[in-house]
């Protein structure tokens, strides 16, 4: 028997939750050292997924299927395809700098305030979501995702309501409300998706006889599965409405703003670069392949919804006046490039929209946290309060302009490659909304230079005249994915290698070739 790797990919962040959270809560440098021990090996476990996996070869690898819940059909069914592979390295890669990122997120307060819970806790949580996303990208068992797709919920909601952000303006009562509001924001719209997808994944059983991707696949690829057409759609939409409510797509989107603002700034990136990847993973490996005729037929819907979170999202961060929230109404529009590339129906729409998932975990991991960063020093998210940092912190500067720039996507960053690679896959097939959506990429550089003009160039705000630069564990975190934007932007071909055959294999599901090129090239 083969060493169940990937199950070892989810179940070590898993047990370093508990071996955190076990740890005596005076030792709280200890708890920390345990938890980036931990995240480190899953990386490491990750890397040899990384190596392991033949884009070439099978589309589904390293398997492992056991009998679970026999009397219902369900099977402990895992196996990872090129894009899973992506996700799974991108959450292993996040998951160490998150946790140095928040190094002193939960310490207790020198008043002696209760507020916080135990730091233990904080990065207790932090692990076991990485264990159940992990988990979720590995699945190849409807009912072994959909629980895991709704339990990250719970550790996440804890690390929003228990663990937020610590520079508020209007004191502790106001500052704990708007938390727990937030929380509970996310957990209300995240539960009702949930719920929603819970009833067509028992409509699938009904439909199908089975939960198991791969059957259910097969029985559909070989005519022993006929779903008539209005179970086919109903069941596409309980689907995507919980994908759409995690990704976010409007209108679903509102409970983000909410959650990114209130958390701290590791947890927003978990929320944005990690958690909402599930949403957009799931479209790929759930909706297209299981409903191919129904994501065709709700494709035109879909793509005005992600025409629409692209320019609102931007427009909303053009003039947001919280700097969290405006990453997180810039990542709203992100998000809505990246499921229209999924939609698109074409080759480079898709391969664009798995490398975008990719660069935007890389790119507003390094954005939000520099910014997390700042905050933490000024004690304020409000872009007013900031100005002329540049001049008294020039690296702490030059890395959030890096950030901001691959935000807008400028040639020579990685995100360029993944949007251009988006827009072009959309234009070939619908060029209305390619066109239209190109108005994004006008509106974040606007949102993006305006936001680093008013923090870090002119005058020096006396507030800011003491911040010191980046420390050395500040630097840790930032560098490696300083480093990683520039390489994936000169050279993508690394992960284009092998999320590119699965891209293949999702359009062959739902039986859509490229569009032949109108004008034939010159021989």
């Amino acid at each position: 028997m083969s060493f169940p790797l990937l199950t070892a990919t989810a179940a070590l962040p898993a047990v370093g939750a508990v071996a955190t959270a076990a740890v005596p809560a005076a030792r709280r440098t200890a708890a920390k050292w345990l938890a980036l021990l931990f995240s480190l090996a899953t990386l490491a476990l990750a890397a040899v997924i990384l190596v392991r996996f033949d884009p070439d070869g099978a589309r589904y690898q390293l398997t492992e299927s056991h009998a679970w819940i026999p009397d219902f059909g369900v099977r402990y069914e895992l196996g990872v395809d090129g894009i899973a592979v992506a996700l799974v390295a991108l959450t292993a890669l996040l998951i160490p700098f998150i946790i140095l990122a928040g190094w002193h997120d939960a310490d207790p307060l020198e008043t002696g305030s209760r507020r916080w819970r135990p730091t233990q806790g904080f990065f207790a949580l932090i692990l076991a979501v990485e264990a159940m996303v992990v988990i979720s990208f590995e699945a190849t068992d409807v009912f072994v995702f959909y629980i895991f797709f709704e339990a990250m919920l719970i550790p996440m909601y804890f690390l929003i309501g228990g663990f937020g952000d610590r520079a508020h303006q209007h004191g502790e009562e106001v500052a704990s409300t708007q938390r727990s509001y937030a929380a509970v924001k996310f957990l209300l719209y995240n539960l009702v998706g949930g719920l929603i997808m819970l009833a067509a994944v028992i409509g699938l059983y009904v439909v199908s006889g089975s939960f198991s991707l791969t059957e259910i696949a097969e029985a559909r690829a070989n005519g022993s599965l006929h779903m008539a057409t209005s179970t086919e759609r109903w069941l596409f939409l309980g689907f995507f409405f919980a994908f759409a409510v995690k990704a976010p797509l409007w209108p679903l989107h509102t409970w983000l703003p909410n959650a990114m603002g209130e958390a701290t700034a590791p947890v927003a990136v978990l929320i944005t670069a990690v958690v909402d990847k599930v949403g957009t993973f799931a479209m790929l490996r759930f909706c297209l392949q299981l409903f191919p005729e129904a994501s065709k037929w709700a494709t035109p819907v879909i793509l005005v919804l992600a025409l629409i979170s692209i320019i609102y999202g931007a427009l909303l961060a053009v003039g947001q006046r919280d700097i969290k929230r405006l990453v997180a109404y810039a990542s709203i529009s992100h998000f809505g490039f990246i499921i229209m590339g999924i939609f698109a129906m074409t080759s480079q729409g898709q391969s664009g929209a798995t490398l975008y998932m990719v660069n935007h975990g890389i790119s507003t991991a390094a954005l939000m946290l520099v910014a997390g960063f700042l905050i933490s020093r000024r004690g304020s998210r409000l872009i007013a309060d900031y100005g002329g940092v540049q001049k008294v912190a020039p690296v702490l500067a030059g890395t959030f302009l890096i950030g901001g720039l691959a935000t807008l996507s400028l040639p020579g960053l990685a995100p360029f490659v993944s949007e251009f690679l988006v827009l072009v896959g959309t234009f070939t097939r619908y060029p209305a909304i390619g066109i239209i959506a190109t108005f994004g990429i006008v509106l974040a550089a606007l949102y993006t230079l305006v936001l680093y003009q008013r923090t870090m160039t002119g005058p020096v705000k006396p507030e800011v005249s003491a911040m010191p630069d980046l420390r050395a564990r500040e630097l840790v975190v930032v560098a490696p994915l300083i480093v990683l934007l520039i390489f994936l932007g000169a050279y993508p071909k690394p992960v284009t290698d092998i999320v590119n055959p699965a891209v293949k294999q999702t359009m062959s599901d739902v039986h859509k070739k490229d569009p032949k090129p109108q004008v034939e090239a010159v021989k």
